[in-house]
C-alpha cells in the first residue's frame, strides 16, 4: 500500500510533492476550527491539479434535486455546503514571475500537518530566472479565536544577487463548487473596500427557489509585513492588496496575513457584521503572530490532555489514532449547538456538508468519553431544535410522528436517493439510542425526562405508524426498508431496522412511565398509545436462523449465493482489480451479490453487546464479516469492537488499522474527494470499546482490557462523570489513575477497585 505521509507519532509529514498525489495530501492536511475550515491546498498559485476548498459551519444552499423521474415525497432540494469565498490566496511574484509549483524547479519540500500544535507548515525553495528562494508558510485556523485565520510566509534570497519580490493577497469571491449541480456560482458580491494594507469583502449566497434563509459573509483582512504597501485593487469580483520589495542575498523577510470571517448566523445585518469584524480585527491586533499561535497550541493542549491516546510499540497506529481525534475535534467540538458534524467536515464537497445518522451512531461516543458532557449535549439539542423539520418529513410520508432526516443542515430533508432518504429509516432508532447512550453514560436524566421525552414519543409514534401487523405470522413487520448496508435496498425486515425499532418503542414506554404528569400532558401520551407502543415491541418480527446461529439480515438473505472458498471465506472470490466493488461493478451486481458494504446486524449487537451471548457473538461475526467488503467508512469500526470483545486478536488490529488509517492510507480509494470524518471515531472506539473492554453497565464503569501481540500497550485518558481518569494497558497489568475528580468504584475484569 502506498503511503504518501510519513510515519510520525504526531505529524502528518512528507519531504516529496508528486503532482498526482496532490488532491490526496490536500484532504489529509485540511484544517480546521468547527467555525470553519479548508482543506490543505498551496496559498500560492497552482496551475496544476487541485481543489481549492474552503467551508464555513452551517453555511449552505439548496441546490436543484436532480432525478429521473420525480415522484411524491422526494425532497425538494439537495443541501450543500457551499465553497465559501476565497480568503487564502496569495500571489507571489519573483522579478515578476508567479510562484507555481506546477511549472517551476524547486527542492528541499516539505508539507507538515503538526496535530499537536494545530498548524500547517511547508516550505520549499524554488528556482526562477537562476535565483533561488527559500519559501516558508505557516497557517492555521485558531480553536483560540473561532472567527481567525492567519498566515505566515517568509522569503529568503539564497542568491548571489539581489531579488525583487511582489505579493497580491486577496480575498476573492470568483468561486465554484466541484459538485454543483449546473456549474452555478453561490456567491454574489454586495460590498467590498479596501485600503493600503486591509481589504474586505461582503457577499451573499445566491438566491434560491425554495425559501431558506440566505446567508451573508465578510471577510477582512490586514497585513505584517516588511514589504512596502503599493497600489490595491477593488475589482467586481475581488479585492487585493499588493505589496513589493527587494530582498538582498541571504536576507529573509516576512509576510503576514490576517483574516476575520464573520457570518450572518451570528449578525441580522451588514451594518452589524460590519461592526462586528472591525471590533474582532482590532482584537487580533492587539496580539503578535507568535501569541495568536501560541494562543492555538495551548487551546490544543487542552483537548489533547483530557483525549490523547498512547500507543507503545506501533508508531503507524499511534498516528492513525492522533489524525483520527485531531480531524474529528477540528471539525466539531461542541460550542455551538447549531452544528454538527458533516462526513467530510471541511474537507471536501462530498456528502453535501450535511448531516448524517453518523454523529448519534459513531462520534457521540467519542464525545462522551473525551470532552465535557455538554458538548454531547449539544448534539441532542442539535436533533430536538430541528424536530419540526422532522415531523415535516414523516408527513411527507404520510406518516405521524417525526421522521429525522437521513441528510440535512434544517432538520428537513435534503437528500436526492430515494432509497436512502426515506428507506434507511433506522436513523430514527439511532438518534433515539444517542439520547439512550448520553443518559446511560453521564447519569444524567434531566435531558431524557424533558427535551429528549419529546424526541422518543415522536419517534415512537413514527414506528407506531410504518409497521404493519402480518395475520399470517402473528408479528409486526417493517416493509421496504434499507438498513446500515447500502447494498441492500427495499428488504423486507432488516434485522437491524427492526430490532432498533422494538428497543425503541420498548424504551420510550418506560420513559412514559418516568416524566412527570406535566411532561405527559404537553406531549399529549395516554396509556392506550404507551400500551400500543408495548404490543409492537412485545411482537416484532425478528428473523433469524436457528440452524446457522444467526440473525438474518433481512428476509431472503440466506436465497443468495453465498458460496465459499477452500477458506471459507467467500470475500476472496472476488478479485483484486474488482475491489472497491462500488467502483467497478454495477449497481445491479452488486445489490444481487451476497457482499455487505458495512456492519449492519453487527451494528445492533454492538449497540446492545451484554445482551448477546459469547456463541451469539461468534456465530454472527464468523458469518457476516468475510461477507463484508467494508466499503463504508463506518464499517471497520464497528467489526474491530466485536473482533476485540471476541480476541480475535489478529483481526481487530487489522480492522483497528483499517478505521484508524482509512485516509491516511486512501484504503477505499476516495480520500482525493476529502475526509471521512464522521468515521474518525473509529480509531478511538476500537481501543476504548474494543481492546480495553470500556462499557457502562448500571451506572458502573467497567473495562476487560487487553494488548494485542502487535503492540507494547497503550494509555488513553478517559472522562467520566466528573472524572479524568488515565487507563494504562500493558500486558501484564492495567493501572488507573484518577488524574481530577472524586473516587470511583470501577470494574476491572470483574473485580471492583477505587480509583483514587
Amino acid at each position: 500500500m502506498k503511503r504518501i505521509f510519513e510515519i510520525d507519532p504526531w505529524k502528518i509529514v512528507t519531504h516529496e510533492f508528486n503532482p498526482e498525489d496532490k488532491r490526496l495530501q490536500e484532504s489529509m492536511t485540511s484544517i480546521g476550527n468547527e467555525y470553519m475550515g479548508m482543506r490543505g491546498m498551496f496559498e500560492e498559485n497552482y496551475s496544476g491539479d487541485t481543489h481549492q476548498g474552503i467551508y464555513l459551519g452551517g453555511v449552505w444552499y439548496p441546490d436543484k434535486t436532480r432525478v429521473g423521474w420525480w415522484k411524491n415525497g422526494y425532497p425538494e432540494y439537495f443541501g450543500k455546503v457551499p465553497n465559501a469565498i476565497d480568503f487564502v490566496s496569495v500571489d507571489i511574484k519573483i522579478n515578476g514571475e508567479s510562484i507555481d509549483l506546477a511549472k517551476d524547479s524547486f527542492s528541499d519540500f516539505e508539507l507538515c500537518l503538526d496535530m499537536k500544535r494545530g498548524v500547517l507548515d511547508r516550505s520549499f525553495i524554488v528556482e526562477k530566472d537562476g535565483h533561488k528562494i527559500k519559501v516558508t508558510s505557516e497557517r492555521f485556523v485558531s480553536i483560540a479565536f473561532k472567527e481567525l485565520y492567519a498566515n505566515k510566509l517568509t522569503f529568503t534570497n539564497l542568491s548571489d544577487e539581489p531579488v525583487k519580490i511582489e505579493v497580491q493577497s486577496l480575498i476573492n469571491a470568483d468561486v465554484y463548487n466541484e459538485d454543483s449541480n449546473y456549474g452555478e456560482q453561490f456567491w454574489g458580491v454586495i460590498d467590498k473596500s479596501v485600503a493600503d494594507k486591509s481589504g474586505r469583502l461582503v457577499g451573499k449566497t445566491a438566491e434560491n427557489n425554495f425559501g431558506t434563509p440566505r446567508f451573508t459573509v465578510e471577510m477582512a483582512m490586514s497585513h505584517e509585513t516588511d514589504l512596502k504597501a503599493i497600489q490595491s485593487e477593488n475589482e467586481e469580483k475581488y479585492v487585493a492588496n499588493n505589496f513589493e520589495g527587494s530582498i538582498q542575498p541571504d536576507q529573509t523577510v516576512s509576510f503576514e496575513k490576517r483574516v476575520i470571517v464573520t457570518t450572518s448566523r451570528d449578525y441580522d445585518t451588514v451594518d452589524a457584521l460590519d461592526k462586528a469584524t472591525n471590533d474582532l480585527m482590532n482584537k487580533a491586533g492587539e496580539q503578535t503572530y507568535d501569541q495568536l499561535a501560541d494562543a492555538q497550541a495551548n487551546a490544543w493542549a487542552e483537548r489533547w490532555e483530557k483525549s490523547d491516546i498512547t500507543i507503545d510499540g506501533d508508531e503507524a497506529a499511534q498516528q492513525g489514532i492522533r489524525f483520527n481525534l485531531f480531524q474529528l475535534f477540528s471539525t466539531y467540538y461542541g460550542n455551538d449547538a447549531r452544528l454538527n458534524i458533516g462526513p467530510k467536515g471541511f474537507t471536501g464537497e462530498k456528502y453535501g456538508g450535511a448531516t448524517y445518522w453518523d454523529t448519534e451512531a459513531f462520534c457521540l461516543p467519542v464525545y462522551l468519553g473525551t470532552s465535557d458532557p455538554e458538548v454531547a449535549r449539544n448534539l441532542l439539542l442539535y436533533r430536538y431544535n430541528q424536530l419540526d423539520g422532522a415531523h415535516h418529513n414523516a408527513q411527507q410520508q404520510g406518516l405521524k410522528g417525526a421522521l429525522y432526516p437521513m441528510v440535512t443542515f434544517n432538520g428537513i430533508e435534503c437528500h436526492n436517493e430515494w432509497e436512502i432518504t426515506f428507506e434507511e429509516i433506522h436513523r430514527n432508532s439511532d438518534i433515539a439510542y444517542a439520547i439512550y447512550n448520553y443518559t446511560k453514560t453521564t447519569g444524567d436524566k434531566s435531558y431524557v425526562l424533558n427535551e429528549g421525552s419529546e424526541v422518543l414519543v415522536e419517534i415512537a409514534r413514527f414506528w407506531a405508524d410504518r409497521v404493519h401487523y402480518s395475520e399470517r405470522n402473528g408479528q409486526y413487520m417493517i416493509h421496504g426498508v434499507t438498513g446500515a448496508d447500502e447494498y441492500e435496498n427495499n428488504v423486507d425486515n432488516n434485522w437491524y431496522t427492526n430490532v432498533t425499532a422494538k428497543w425503541e418503542l420498548d424504551y420510550t414506554a418506560q420513559i412514559a412511565k418516568e416524566i412527570s404528569d406535566e411532561q405527559a400532558k404537553k406531549l399529549g401520551i395516554t396509556d392506550e398509545e404507551v400500551s400500543k407502543w408495548q404490543e409492537i415491541a412485545d411482537k416484532m418480527y425478528l428473523p433469524e436462523d436457528k440452524e446457522l446461529g444467526i440473525f438474518v439480515q433481512h428476509d431472503g438473505f440466506l436465497d443468495k449465493d453465498i458460496t465459499l472458498d477452500e477458506n471459507n471465506n467467500p470475500i476472496n472470490k472476488i478479485p483484486a482489480d474488482e475491489l472497491p466493488i462500488n467502483q467497478h461493478w454495477s449497481w445491479d451486481k452488486i445489490l444481487r451479490s451476497p457482499y455487505v458494504k458495512q456492519a449492519d446486524v453487527l451494528q445492533a449487537m454492538w449497540y446492545f453487546m451484554d445482551d448477546f451471548t459469547e456463541e451469539q457473538k461468534k456465530r454472527n461475526f464468523d458469518f457476516y464479516e468475510p461477507l463484508t467488503v467494508h466499503e463504508s467508512s463506518l464499517s471497520a469500526s464497528i467489526y474491530a469492537i466485536m473482533a476485540a470483545d471476541l480476541k480475535y486478536e489478529e483481526k481487530s488490529v487489522e480492522l483497528y488499522e483499517r478505521t484508524a488509517r482509512l485516509d491516511l492510507d486512501n484504503y477505499n480509494n476516495d480520500t482525493v474527494d476529502g475526509l471521512h470524518i464522521t468515521a474518525m471515531s473509529g480509531g478511538w472506539l476500537a481501543i476504548v470499546e474494543g481492546f480495553a473492554g470500556m462499557r457502562v453497565n448500571d451506572g458502573e464503569l467497567q473495562f476487560k482490557p487487553f494488548v494485542p501481540k502487535a503492540w507494547n500497550g497503550y494509555n488513553f485518558r478517559l472522562t467520566f462523570r466528573g472524572r479524568l481518569l488515565e487507563v494504562k494497558v500493558a500486558k501484564d497489568n492495567t493501572e488507573i489513575k484518577l488524574i481530577k475528580g472524586e473516587p470511583l468504584t470501577v470494574k476491572l475484569n470483574g473485580k471492583e477497585i477505587e480509583v483514587k
